[in-house]
């Protein structure tokens, strides 16, 4: 699979720039053992990973992907959560290999970069400080940004409207089927890594126009891009 060489690319969080799942799943345990349930672990967590807190919040009270938990046991253990995530957004959070070096070189060739993520802007932000990568974009577009959040196409056009670039000039980078259909609705090509949170489906399945080992790995696909 090919690429067009872009004049924007757009970089999702979760999964794609910083493995938050340490962070994410000590503040789903430590919101169940005070709600007086057992907690899952990391590897449970990890699966419900990918379409915002509020989404994992919900699952972590059922215990599964889809279905919605009474409305009262949401909101206690959502202000449970909130405050647990806000003093630990980062201090387990890592950079997936290749993150720094592949954004080093997108800068140094310059490309406009942004950041497009499901995550709130309390959390994006301080999270994209410490981890060192919050300067490296122009425009950090994050879940509660706009009305909508991926997959709607609305956060990637928003973002396109800021550079002044037409979507079919401008490449995607995530990890879910989220990043692939809001990228596909946006008109925008859509390249993929294979680690992150797809609640545990091969994201080729999904079909994207690229699947690289890692953000450094774009490098070269870029360099053969017409």
């Amino acid at each position: 699979m090919a690429i067009k060489k872009p004049d924007m690319i757009l970089i999702d969080v979760d999964g794609t720039l910083v493995d938050s799942v340490p962070d994410l799943a000590f503040c789903v345990d430590e919101m169940m053992k005070r709600l007086g349930r057992e907690p899952w672990g990391e590897t449970r967590v990890r699966d419900w990973v990918g379409n915002g807190v509020e989404r994992l919040v919900r699952r972590a009270l059922i215990g599964q992907l889809d279905g919605e938990p009474p409305d009262a046991d949401f909101e206690k253990a959502y202000t449970i959560f909130l405050d647990l995530y806000a003093e630990n957004t980062s201090k387990r959070s890592l950079l997936y290999p290749g993150v720094r070096e592949g954004l080093d070189y997108l800068r140094s060739a310059g490309y406009a970069l942004g950041c497009v993520t499901n995550k709130v802007r309390q959390f994006t932000e301080p999270l994209l400080k410490d981890l060192g990568i919050f300067d490296s974009f122009a425009i950090v577009v994050s879940g509660d940004t706009l009305e909508y959040k991926k997959p709607h196409p609305a956060p990637l056009l928003h973002a396109a409207e800021f550079f002044k670039v037409e979507p079919s000039r401008a490449l995607m980078v995530g990890d879910s089927i989220s990043d692939v259909k809001a990228a596909r609705a946006a008109g925008f090509s859509i390249a993929c890594v294979p680690y992150g949170y797809n609640h545990g489906q091969d994201i080729r399945l999904a079909e994207p126009d690229l699947v690289i080992e890692n953000l450094a790995a774009l490098r070269a696909e870029l360099e053969q891009a017409a």
